[in-house]
């Protein structure tokens, strides 16, 4: 081999470092929770963490800038992508026997770098999260001042028209972050009840609005001489969706809550279906009576609620909807900061990122490095980032964070199951183990009919089809979305590429389907694998092609910069990385082992409940 060149062995470890899996001695002690929530705690938990959040920071942005009214239709597309999305992130919460985000999912069952990039694009989420809130939080106060503060900083700094950036700094929401990151250094946390308080003052808010709206309706605003129903077409729709999952992203609350379900098998699925079902309802019928009470063209973006109010003469009732804009909004800042803090924590304590961002305060227990970078940096993102621009990163991450995960249930599904002598030998798991074939090889009664895909070792077809059905659903929704527009493309070249990328994602599909599935009776799975992950896929892709280009470019530039940390840092002190040094113990080096350590956990006793006071996912 030429010098200076790797051998073949080197780029072996090297591999196997990018997917070594973290090991679970400390994942997994003390996590069993007492299971008492029913399906009515399950439900009311995901709206709490949902409801209100995309009213508030999206609807206006939505309305004006891509769907006008058919955003009830942005809105119902978005909520079954999340819907498909939250029942498979809840098959995975029910595999790791303790509350977890979707980094330690991945950690746990993926690999080291695509835990970290999931962790990475995490932070991103956070930040950009809070930034949004702060920014629409400081729109609705400067709304009660009679826009006297965007007055003045326009009169000392003037307009800006730059792409992504807003068209002035808004100072107020930079000292909103400031404020709050001020109390979180302190130690400060909202208690249970005061989130509840401010919950049930937003659902009365929310139900005002709808009520009053009703009485305000003029059907005149959707017809033709005020642009129609949809003004910017089946594209604007999409886009719309596409922005509108950011109204969705609090069903994670659910599903690493599934450990604590009585019946978690029923109980899980029916609250995350009940709760995007009442969410998808309140946002539906919010952004029905917003458009028919003033023309869609006419509201104003950043405070779209209460701009509806002040135009139609009810002042009085602005005031209200600002008043429950602003309870609603301060429980989702603490909560993304809290998560923010959080993540930033775990990865530096796993060794993927700078160990000073593990350091925490003795007294307060709140990691001070943390607060001072990360915080100045989400001010700095609401003072120049225009909101929109702020939505787009955030729905960004998180579609390329759930399409990630759904991929991974179709891995988990197909791996070989652990042998029946790591369960209970009265186990009903370890029994169907026994009998049945294993994971991953061909189905017997397809073995006449697919004899060529018969002599590949188990996992192997699994693999390629997986990879064909991810490379087809990607050409698919490139040609659906830049067909005739970006593309190009004449008649007979759109259709032979749709058909062919259509027949190959069908084909993976049958081949997935030709093969034995992993199957366990003690936890939640998702019904029709694999074409329930291979659904979400196609649709989260198809939702982030249509996000704006220039975001796309600055979210990429943010993945380089993730990876320069981790090829830099993280994969040099990762804890992983110590274990593998000579005289300690060797890492986990499958996914089958974890798996197999993970299955005897499930059957332990449970023990009283840990809870930390805040949620694990934002």
């Amino acid at each position: 081999m030429a010098q200076g060149l790797p051998s073949t062995a080197s780029l072996v470890r090297f591999c196997q470092k990018l997917n070594r899996m973290k090991t679970l001695e400390e994942s997994t002690r003390e996590t069993s929770l007492q299971r008492h929530l029913t399906t009515l705690d399950l439900t009311l938990l995901g709206v709490g963490a949902t409801v209100g959040l995309g009213l508030y920071v999206l609807t206006g942005t939505v309305v004006k800038e891509m769907a006008g009214p058919a955003v009830l239709v942005s809105f119902a597309v978005a909520g079954v992508a999340s819907l498909l999305t939250a029942l498979c992130y809840a098959e995975l919460a029910a595999c790791v026997p303790r509350r977890g985000s979707s980094y330690l999912f991945t950690y746990m069952f993926m690999g080291e770098l695509w835990a970290f990039l999931i962790g990475w694009i995490l932070i991103l989420q956070c930040l950009t999260g809070g930034a949004a809130i702060a920014r629409v939080w400081s729109s609705y106060l400067d709304a009660i001042c009679s826009h006297h503060i965007r007055s003045f900083t326009v009169a000392h700094v003037g307009i800006w028209q730059v792409p992504l950036l807003a068209q002035y700094p808004d100072f107020l929401a930079a000292g909103i972050i400031l404020l709050v990151s001020a109390f979180v250094s302190c130690g400060v946390r909202i208690s249970s009840w005061l989130n509840h308080i401010f919950l049930a003052i937003s659902l009365v808010v929310i139900l005002f609005i709808i009520i009053l709206g009703c009485v305000l309706a003029r059907p005149h605003n959707w017809s033709a001489e005020e642009g129609g129903f949809a003004p910017f077409g089946f594209s604007g729709i999409m886009a719309g969706a596409a922005t509108c999952f950011y109204a969705f992203m609090g069903f994670g609350a659910i599903a690493v809550s599934s450990e604590e379900a009585r019946n978690p098998k029923r109980a899980v699925p029916r609250a995350i279906a009940i709760s995007v079902a009442l969410v998808v309802g309140t946002n539906i019928l919010v952004s029905t009576v917003l458009t028919l009470m003033v023309p869609w063209h006419s509201l104003d973006p950043d405070w779209a609620l209460t701009d509806v109010f002040y135009q139609r003469g009810y002042s009085w009732a602005g005031f209200i909807v600002v008043a429950g804009s602003i309870c609603a909004m301060t429980t989702v800042l603490f909560r993304y900061i809290f998560f923010l803090l959080h993540i930033i924590s775990a990865m530096a304590t796993d060794g993927l990122f700078f160990q000073v961002f593990a350091h925490v305060h003795p007294r307060t227990q709140v990691p001070m490095v943390g607060i001072l970078v990360f915080m100045v940096i989400m001010a700095f993102l609401a003072l120049l980032l225009d909101l929109k621009t702020l939505v787009q990163f955030r729905c960004i991450g998180a579609l390329l964070v759930y399409t990630f995960l759904v991929t991974s249930i179709i891995v988990l599904r197909f791996l070989k199951a652990p042998p029946s002598s790591s369960l209970d030998p009265a186990s009903p798991v370890g029994t169907e183990q026994a009998s049945a074939p294993e994971p991953g090889q061909l189905r017997p009664a397809l073995r006449p009919y697919l004899g060529f895909l018969g002599g590949c070792r188990p996992g192997a077809a699994v693999a390629w089809a997986l990879g064909v059905l991810l490379a087809s659903a990607i050409t698919l929704d490139c040609v659906l979305v830049f067909g005739d527009s970006a593309l190009h493309l004449p008649l007979w070249g759109y259709t032979l590429l749709l058909l062919l990328s259509s027949v190959m994602f069908l084909l993976s599909l049958l081949v997935l389907g030709a093969h034995q599935q992993q199957r366990r009776q003690d936890a939640f799975q998702i019904p029709m694998v694999p074409l329930t992950p291979a659904l979400s896929i196609l649709l989260n892709i198809f939702l982030m092609l249509h996000l704006s280009s220039l975001a796309w470019l600055c979210f990429s530039i943010w993945l380089l910069i993730g990876l320069a940390v981790y090829f830099g840092y993280g994969i040099r002190h990762s804890k992983e990385n110590q274990r593998e040094r000579p005289g300690l113990t060797a890492p986990r080096g499958s996914l089958e082992e974890t798996v197999q350590a993970l299955q005897p956990l499930s059957q332990t006793p449970a023990q009283e409940p840990r809870h930390t006071g805040q949620p694990d996912n934002p």
